[in-house]
């Protein structure tokens, strides 16, 4: 069975950057506030034209380019987001349209701020199952359309911005570039984050999130590297969903990850849901603050509550 590796890595960001001191004057809060209970420094927003899908082509355009592809080599495209206005076409047809693919398989994916991880165990299927060869995995948000500015427990923590990975299918016989993923939900909490109607606002059950995450996450993530067949110890790199400062941290150290580069986009960027993983895993293989080849654990959780976790080899 073929399986799959990460070849190449693409994001983009608004330029408009909002700090914390200018959220301030918008709503009561402060930066000592913010920074103490999420670590949020500042986070970007798109403005009114920089759409969902534009945003996520150019993550995508500038991850293919990074792999040295032809777009026309693409032959899968799917696209992580909760924040698309359109129901028809999807996303992931308009970074088609956008990127002059051939003609290649478009679907877009809901799990919210899991997505990305959902994703790319998606298209590691497809291609292990030979439904694909070379694919494009996307995550995008633009939360900033679906945020109460005047609510301070959200309006905080939301930004803007795509992140994107190349995929490509891996016959070698080193170790798999694309680990098993282990994935699930947990139902009695599917409200505890939304975004209902046509209008949303994105809402949360906050401390009910933060008590799962920081009880139940470590024994999930040990169960990932179980699956890859590794030891904690053993990981180059930690990319969680860049939710939370306060949960990213005391895990990483509950793992036993000691010997991993550990992602705190959060802190720059906000949080980006279905986007935060693929931007901070961009942006430490542009520093190159982790080694090619090094062992990175994935792992998101959000909406539904749905979570989903895997060990990639680094490009």
């Amino acid at each position: 069975m073929t399986g799959s590796r990460v070849v190449a890595l693409g994001h983009f960001q608004p330029e408009r950057v909002l700090t914390n001191d200018e959220l301030a004057t918008m709503v009561e809060t402060n930066d000592e506030w913010i920074r103490s209970r999420v670590g949020i420094r500042e986070r970007r927003i798109a403005a009114p034209d920089e759409s969902v899908d534009e945003m996520a082509w150019r993550a995508a355009d500038k991850a293919i380019a990074n792999a040295g592809l032809d777009v026309t080599e693409i032959d899968y495209v799917i696209v992580a987001t909760c924040t698309a206005i359109d129901r028809s076409p999807n996303i992931a047809a308009r970074v088609a349209a956008r990127l002059g693919l051939g003609n290649p398989a478009a679907i877009d994916l809901n799990t919210a701020c899991s997505g990305f991880a959902y994703a790319l165990a998606t298209a590691d299927q497809a291609i292990r199952a030979g439904a694909a060869s070379k694919a494009i995995v996307i995550g995008v948000e633009k939360l900033s359309d679906w945020t109460d500015w005047t609510d301070r427990t959200t309006c905080v923590l939301i930004g803007d911005g795509a992140g994107a990975a190349v995929l490509v299918a891996d016959e070698s016989d080193d170790e798999p570039g694309v680990g098993p993923v282990v994935w699930g939900s947990v139902p009695e909490m599917s409200d505890a984050v939304r975004i209902e109607g046509r209008e949303g606002p994105f809402a949360q059950e906050g401390l009910s999130v933060f008590r799962w995450a920081t009880t139940q996450l470590p024994q999930i993530a040990q169960q990932v590297c179980e699956k890859a067949g590794l030891k904690p110890e053993e990981l180059g790199g930690v990319v969680l969903h860049q939710a939370n400062l306060r949960i990213i941290e005391p895990l990483a150290k509950r793992l036993g990850a000691v010997n991993a580069v550990v992602a705190k986009d959060v802190v720059e960027s906000g949080n980006t849901s279905a986007a935060s993983i693929p931007i901070a895993l961009s942006k430490l293989v542009e520093k190159r603050e982790i080694s090619s080849g090094a062992p990175v654990l994935l792992f998101g959780f959000g909406g539904g509550l749905t979570y989903a976790g895997q060990v990639i080899r680094c490009p």
